[in-house]
Order: structure tokens, then sequence, then C-alpha cells
């Protein structure tokens, strides 16, 4: 009877996390729904890559990876926030994020939603100067 409320409350437990994985990527679609998300693009990028990290191995050359990612946009990030566009650490960013995605371990979707945040980021380099406008 023990092992049975076990394997009830594991099999639980693993539907509550796939439920949880579909909200969340359910919220990142909303995200990006209307032409808002351009004025956050950098939180976004983060806020995926913290999923990515959250969901998937913890240790070694990916967490490192994504660490350096989110260490490069954060000085991006600075560096707009005094208004000075800097299109080689923005390279750099998208860079380090491609690298993510093509050496990380995870998902085939968060696969597809780092290479989305990629592409948004080539958008950006490509059309920055009239970017929220």
């Amino acid at each position: 009877m023990k092992k049975f409320f076990t394997i009830g409350f594991m099999m639980l437990g693993c539907l509550s996390l796939t439920a949880a994985a579909q909200d969340w990527y359910h919220d990142r679609d909303g995200r990006f729904r209307n032409e808002e998300w351009r004025a956050h693009l950098f939180s976004h990028v983060r806020m995926d890559l913290d999923h990515v990290q959250n969901t998937t191995w913890p240790g070694g050359r990916d967490r490192y990876r994504i660490d350096r990612t989110k260490q490069e946009l954060n000085e991006l990030q600075g560096k707009l926030e005094h208004h000075r566009y800097d299109e080689r650490e923005l390279d750099d960013v998208i860079g380090s994020l491609g690298r993510v995605v093509a050496d990380n371990r995870m998902s085939p979707r968060d696969r597809e939603v780092l290479n989305d945040d990629v592409n948004r980021l080539r958008d950006y380099r490509a059309h920055h100067d009239r970017w929220m406008h």
C-alpha cells in the first residue's frame, strides 16, 4: 500500500512539472504577442535563459555558457541604458547565445525558444535605430 502511494505521488509530481512547463511556454508566447515585447527584449531573453537553466542539466559547461551569456547580456543592457549602442557587444551576446543553442543539453522546444531569441536579437541589430519607433 505504501508503495502504491509513493508511485502515485511521483506520478502527480511529474504531471505537475509537465503542466508548469506548458504554462511557461504559453506565458512566453503571450509575451511576444504584441509589439510591446520590443521594449523588454533583453529581459525576455534573460527569462528564457533562466528557464532553460532551471530545467536542464545543472552543471559543467552548460551552466557556464548560460551564465556567460547572461553576463554579456547584462553588460550590453547596461550600455544601452546609458544610450550607448555597442554592436560588437551585441554580436558577443548573439554568439554566446548561439553557443548555448548549439552545445547545451536541452529539450527541442527550449532549443527552439532560444533560437527564436537569437533571431530577435539579430533583428534588433539590423533595425536598432528604429526599433522603438
